[in-house]
């Protein structure tokens, strides 16, 4: 067994014998050192957001002090998520290995398949873009701060 996903296994089994959410750990690792782990905290904080995955990215950034994990890798015991895999992306961590698939997540009652396959007509009955013009002067604003402050 691979001994980072070990440690991801072991986060998740921790968090599963402590009710504090689903059997998902994960564990970063930066030029072969852990620098962040988490397990799903879901049930624990009340927060849909606190998956294995987000809880090791927000570890890794503390300890590394910095939003950037480029150069990182996350081990994890269970496929991401959109929600996840979005957060994998933004952070740049440059690779993923994970256990179960989507498809072992849902057969233990999990809908992450559901995200996956939303069609374009769910999607446009559930998202609506609204006050684009008002956006656009916030957006605006922030890229003048950003070009003159290297944000």
């Amino acid at each position: 067994m691979n001994k980072y996903m070990f440690v991801a296994i072991e986060e998740a089994t921790k968090g599963i014998r402590n009710g504090e959410g689903g059997p998902f750990g994960s564990v970063i690792v930066k030029d072969g050192k852990i620098v962040g782990k988490g397990h799903n905290q879901v049930v624990l904080n009340n927060d849909a957001t606190c998956h294995g995955e987000m809880q090791a990215i927000r570890d890794a950034s503390k300890n590394l002090g910095t939003f950037d994990l480029s150069g990182c890798e996350i081990y994890t015991t269970g496929e991401p998520c959109p929600m996840c895999l979005g957060a994998i992306l933004w952070s740049n961590i440059s690779k993923v290995y994970y256990g179960c698939n989507i498809i072992d997540t849902e057969d233990i009652g999990f809908r992450d398949n559901k995200f996956y396959n939303m069609t374009k007509e769910e999607k446009a009955e559930f998202i609506s873009e609204l006050d684009r013009d008002e956006c656009l002067k916030l957006y605006a604003e922030y890229k003048s701060i950003a070009e003159k402050t290297n944000y």
